[in-house]
Formats: C-alpha cells, structure tokens, sequence
C-alpha cells in the first residue's frame, strides 16, 4: 500500500532512472521511524 501511494501521489521521485530506489528508500525510512517510536515510545 505504500508502494501505490509512493508512486502515485510523489511524482517528483519517479523522474529518472532510478525510481524504485527512491520507493525503497521511503518504505525503509518508515519501517525504520516506526521501529524507533515502539522501541523508544
């Protein structure tokens, strides 16, 4: 799901050549912030 949102609604990210790395990079991100507000929260 955020994959779909990601490609549809930053439209920015998906100029160039390497648009799934800006999409992985963003789910990762995310992943990792949520890991960090359980962890610490």
């Amino acid at each position: 799901m955020i994959y779909v949102v990601v490609e549809e609604l930053i439209p920015e990210s998906q100029n160039g050549k390497h648009s799934n790395l800006a999409t992985i990079s963003l789910m990762v991100g995310f992943v990792l912030m949520m890991i960090l507000d359980i962890a610490l929260g």
